[in-house]
């Protein structure tokens, strides 16, 4: 009981960490549209939030296999493996890919420059991923503990 408890409370841990720095840094992106000041602060900001993300996608796997366990086979939990597959992909896309784009841009001092529409569209698909997949895993565990 203890252990399973230890699980949900990882789990959870994992949805606030990983979720309130998706929120940040997606109401920043979002409002960086079309602002070199928010740009710059996106810019900023992600620096923070992309470790909070990577320490609660960790959280949520180590919550999830406590939390879930012996359930594995169940319909809920192949849904939300493969939701936090999906994150993981999305994630090292933007750790690899636009995170150091950002940090270039930044260094050669145009961290205040819009971001070009291509880049736009790439991280607005990123955000409906990560907005997404975090929510639908809050709702899925809400689901899971209703039953």
């Amino acid at each position: 009981m203890i252990f399973s408890l230890v699980g949900l409370f990882l789990l959870l841990a994992g949805f606030v960490l990983g979720l309130g720095a998706v929120t940040v840094i997606d109401l920043h992106g979002f409002l960086g549209r079309r602002s070199a000041y928010w740009t710059e602060a996106t810019t900023r900001t992600h620096k923070v939030t992309k470790p909070l993300i990577w320490v609660g996608i960790v959280l949520v796997i180590i919550g999830g296999l406590i939390w879930y366990s012996g359930r594995y086979s169940e319909w809920l939990v192949a849904v939300q493996v493969v939701i936090v597959l999906a994150l993981i992909l999305n994630g090292l896309f933007l750790t690899f890919r636009v995170s150091p784009y950002l940090l270039e841009r930044e260094r050669t001092g145009k961290q205040r420059v819009i971001l070009p529409g291509n880049w736009q569209r790439k991280i607005t698909t990123s955000f409906l991923v990560s907005f997404i997949g975090w929510w639908t895993l809050v709702v899925l565990t809400v689901v899971d503990l209703g039953m």
